[in-house]
């Protein structure tokens, strides 16, 4: 560890795990659980702090997160601290080796849904504000700490939220708490996607009369998209991932009797720079194309686009990447910059002309899975570079 890259003492440490317990103990599951009380949590540890913050609210006015504000003492640019605080579900919890809103400590790995993903940096990010909160007349600009949910569901509300509101500065560039210890996350493939309708004259099984049904014409529509050629990574590209396209969901028909005239597909396609949304939806159109002619109706299949988000990647001296991997190789870390395969909320702020990062934290195991839980040995560091990369970004 750098000499002039300092780490959080053991009080402030345990502060940190402190409340990164209680929001594990909290529920929050996206689209299951009620996010009062999760929310509440750190509300109640933000007043009683004296730290400035405020509800943000989605569609039909459900509150979809909390956003802390420190203004600097002086002109200059905003950068946003983000870190969700829904989680996934649990899955099988007979499978957990222990409950998954434990919150317990164990061999040093910090137990439950949400220690990795991303309830831990929350907690940090809500720690690295109290931080800066007495010294801000000798900042520039300010920060943005955003405790957002409804982020596993894949809306996005905590930060569509924050970026609808006109009161909020918008920043410059954000840094997104996922965990890791070997990368930061400097871009990630984008998406389109779309349900695809497919028709077809509806009957009886038993009838003597042969029909192929709306599920028959899908599956056949399924095998073109899968056939479909998607371009290859070529050498020295310098997006290194190759665009992707799966079939996610299938819905039609019911009982054994009838027939359906109607089935629906979810086309999920992770576009790249030089396969880009346009061509998404040219490729899925020529192989409806294929399908109707090959197996004609008089209805054709209808396509309804569900959310395209660009590519994103930063530069190697693009803030705050820069700031973030500067700040790591200052804390005697190797880490690597990486463009990810998801799609995260740095392709949101991307759309939106935000650079992000979308990753770096603590070594983990379980993401989405089984037995979630975060190591805290390195806590102390990833503490000190997030703080540094801060603090370089805004003059300090």
């Amino acid at each position: 560890m750098s000499e002039n890259l300092q780490q959080p003492d053991k009080a402030r440490v345990a502060s940190v795990v402190e409340l990164a317990q209680e929001l594990i103990r909290r529920p929050s599951r996206a689209g299951i659980d009620d996010y009062g009380p999760v929310l509440g949590v750190l509300e109640d540890w933000l007043t009683t702090r004296g730290l400035p913050h405020r509800r943000l609210h989605g569609d039909s006015n459900a509150l979809v997160g909390l956003l802390v504000e420190i203004p600097g003492g002086r002109p200059g640019k905003w950068w946003t601290l983000d870190a969700c605080v829904d989680t996934a579900p649990y899955g099988d919890e007979s499978a957990w080796s222990f409950p998954p809103a434990s919150g317990d400590i164990e061999a040093g790995w910090l137990l439950g849904r949400g220690a990795a993903d991303s309830k831990l940096a929350a907690a940090m990010f809500c720690h690295i504000a109290e931080d800066l909160a007495p010294q801000v007349s000798q900042l520039s600009g300010g920060l943005a700490v955003l405790l957002d949910v409804d982020e596993h569901t894949g809306n996005f509300g905590g930060a569509r939220a924050c970026l609808a509101d006109g009161a909020a500065v918008r920043p410059a560039g954000a840094m997104i708490g996922y965990p890791g210890m070997e990368e930061v996350v400097v871009g990630g493939r984008g998406l389109w996607r779309a349900v695809l309708t497919v028709h077809a004259p509806s009957g009886h099984s038993g009838s003597s009369r042969t029909v192929i049904g709306a599920i028959s014409r899908a599956a056949h529509l399924v095998r073109l998209l899968d056939a479909a050629e998607l371009p290859e990574v070529e050498d020295g590209a310098e997006f290194p991932l190759p665009p992707k396209l799966s079939v996610t969901a299938c819905h039609g028909g019911q009982g054994f009797s009838v027939t359906p005239d109607r089935c629906d597909l979810n086309v999920d396609v992770r576009t790249t720079p030089g396969f880009d949304a346009h061509d998404a939806e040219t490729l899925v159109r020529k192989a409806i194309a294929e399908l109707d002619a090959e197996l004609p109706i008089q209805s054709p299949t209808e396509i309804s686009l569900v959310a395209t988000w660009p590519p994103f990647q930063l530069t190697d001296t693009e803030q705050p990447g820069a700031a973030l991997l500067n700040a790591a190789a200052e804390a005697g870390l190797t880490v690597r910059p990486k463009t990810a395969g998801p799609s995260n909320i740095g392709n949101l702020l991307a759309g939106e002309g935000i650079p992000a990062t979308a990753g770096f934290g603590v070594p983990y195991e379980g993401l989405h899975g089984i037995d979630e839980r975060a190591h805290l040995a390195e806590l102390p560091t990833v503490y000190a570079v997030y703080q540094r990369a801060v603090l370089g970004l805004l003059g300090g």
